[in-house]
């Protein structure tokens, strides 16, 4: 007796849509993005009972007629595609035309659509599968799809959905991504009868947001500079400044061709644009958009059509992680002409008056050097000397503004011998004076290994070892690159390598293991970052030792000098450890902690 057999339609049917519909927000998605492709300008979703009870999505879209309405309802029945070739070029959200046919096989699911130039539009009814009524409907042109009672007739799935509440947060969310990806498009959502949000129709990404998540995190948003070599893919949207980040990557949003995705490619590249500007742990806020050639990307991948796989995923990284660090470098630009503006103290706006330097930091004359000397001799040290000696080599007089410097700012203080407070154009600043000298000295360091190349050390005993195959393939590609890091490897058999130096500044008790942590981190970093990206970790951690502490007292000049060169840094706003350098508080802030405003 043969023991495979076909499965009844219905039950085939049933076991196919787990695929497309997992939950009430998969509901929601599919049909908002069937709207979306319908050319909707107006998209209304309602729920009850976190849409368990119910989902009606409504729209005003080009509608179906008759024919087309019954033929949508079959599985694999689609408008968007028509040939093998189309396949590999999608532009639309929806291709594979599963699901309706999927969401009316596990729901009591009702259907009305008409077309605006049509008397009469069509209803049609379906029960877990099967059609039961098809008549005239009188319904406002677009189309609106009502589905009760989800998994009805699938138990076993319906006792795994979470509380009303959870679905009702996965649903919002769902639309919280299809109303950033697609601002021109008036969205409403209704749950249990009582509207939770209406955004109208924006004229740009930046009021989408704005509606969505208030005008405070707008404000620490940058428009996304576009990459040089851009022909073949453009890259916009909105990104947090530098330090500005969450514990999840909840904000961490990208949208390829429309389409919200989750993208390991774009992770890491996200990850490493950012690099040395977050906190370890913390994930960045971004808004990010990809627009590329459809062929270029393949979007059939996941059922549920939230993965993708690139082409050449080697340069969209590479274009991201350029733009990411583009776009942040515009924000030092910014900071800097916030200090480039003359300060308008009371006392300089009288006619007579001079600004004054506090008592505790006016210079001795006879302290003063002559114009052009240092006023840090070296934050590096020079031949022969450690970074144990830079404290001792600063001068032991005051000193002058740096030659050629255009920043416009004024010293008031400094805060508990660590925070130094200054007032520019826009309020009052303070600057952690450990973190800036921190940020000082690590990208003076990298930039002059980078120039003169990583010393490195032989070992006593050279250290063999044996790699996966793909490792080994990477690591014969890239030893050039790990020779520059001041690592000294070579083959040594098939599938084994032989290390025999290492760089000075790293204390390895492991070198395999260390060799291991390198070649998983070299991998996931992008071909422009620096040889010394391994080593920065120790790069970190040695000028953290030898940076202005805590309680270090500094004299005037000496303060107004590490302002300068921190503001010259090409990422001035954290340390290497991700932590803020400075914070701003606006003039209307103090005010509404004055009580002057409200």
């Amino acid at each position: 007796m043969s023991r495979i057999r076909l499965l009844p339609e219905i039950l085939a049917s049933q076991v196919a849509a787990g695929e497309v519909v997992e939950r009430p927000a998969s509901v929601v998605k599919e049909l908002v993005e069937n709207s979306i492709d319908a050319g909707a300008r107006k998209i209304e979703v309602i729920i009850r009972r976190g849409g368990i009870s119910l989902v009606r999505v409504v729209d005003d879209g080009c509608g179906m007629e008759r024919d087309d309405a019954l033929l949508s309802l079959e599985r694999h029945a689609t408008s968007k595609i028509r040939t093998a070739a189309d396949l590999a070029a999608i532009a639309t959200l929806g291709f594979r035309g599963e699901a309706l046919p999927s969401i009316a096989s596990v729901s009591r699911f009702r259907l009305t659509t008409r077309e605006p130039d049509a008397i009469a539009g069509t209803e049609i009814i379906v029960a877990g599968g099967r059609i039961e009524t098809v008549r005239d409907g009188g319904e406002a042109p677009g189309t609106q799809v009502e589905v009760r009672s989800l998994f009805y007739n699938l138990p076993a799935r319906r006792k795994f959905l979470r509380s009303e509440n959870t679905e009702s947060r996965n649903i919002e969310h769902q639309l919280h991504l299809q109303a950033t990806g697609h601002p021109e498009i008036a969205f409403a959502f209704v749950r249990d009868d009582r509207i939770a949000f209406q955004l109208p129709a924006a004229a740009n990404l930046l009021e989408r947001i704005r509606d969505l998540h208030g005008t405070e995190l707008v404000e620490r948003l940058l428009p996304v500079e576009e990459p040089s070599a851009s022909a073949r893919m453009r890259i916009r949207g909105l990104i947090g400044q530098a330090g500005v980040s969450r514990q999840s990557r909840a904000q961490q949003l990208v949208f390829v061709n429309g389409r919200a995705i989750e993208s390991p490619v774009l992770t890491a590249a996200l990850r490493e644009g950012y690099h040395t500007a977050l906190m370890k742990g913390q994930f960045p806020v971004t808004f990010l958009f990809l627009d590329l050639d459809p062929a270029a990307v393949d979007v059939n991948v996941h059922p549920a059509k939230r993965e993708v796989r690139f082409r050449d995923p080697g340069a969209v990284r590479e274009s991201v992680v350029e733009s990411i660090r583009k776009t942040l470098e515009s924000g030092r630009r910014d900071w800097q002409q916030q200090f480039q503006r003359p300060v308008m103290t009371p006392a300089a706006s009288q006619p007579g008056t001079e600004s004054v330097i506090p008592p505790a930091f006016a210079p001795q004359p006879s302290a003063v050097p002559q114009l052009g000397e240092p006023v840090f001799n070296s934050v590096l040290p020079r031949e022969g000397e450690s970074l144990r000696d830079l404290r001792d080599s600063w001068p032991s007089g005051e000193a002058i503004n740096v030659a050629g410097a255009s920043h416009q700012f004024q010293i008031i203080g400094v805060l508990n011998k660590l925070y130094v407070l200054m007032e520019n154009q826009d309020g009052l600043v303070l600057v952690d004076q450990h973190a800036a000298h921190e940020r000082i000295l690590f990208e003076e360091l990298r930039r002059r290994m980078e120039e003169q190349g990583v010393p490195s050390q032989r070992l006593l005993l050279a250290q063999t070892f044996e790699l996966a195959p793909r490792d080994a393939e990477w690591v014969e590609r890239n030893v050039a690159t790990l020779q520059k890091m001041g690592i000294g490897i070579e083959p040594f058999g098939q599938n084994a390598f032989k290390i025999d130096s290492l760089p000075t500044f790293l204390d390895v008790s492991d070198p395999v293991g260390f060799m291991r942590k390198v070649i998983d981190g070299l991998k996931s970093a992008s071909n422009g970052s620096s040889p010394l990206r391994l080593g920065e970790d120790m790069i970190a951690k040695t000028v953290c030792r030898h940076a202005v502490k805590a309680n270090d007292p500094l004299r005037y000049l000496e303060v107004e000098k590490l302002i300068g060169d921190l503001l010259e840094c090409d990422l001035p706003y954290c340390c290497p450890h991700g932590r803020p350098t400075m914070i701003q508080i606006s003039h209307t802030e103090l005010e509404k902690k004055f009580g002057r405003k409200v």
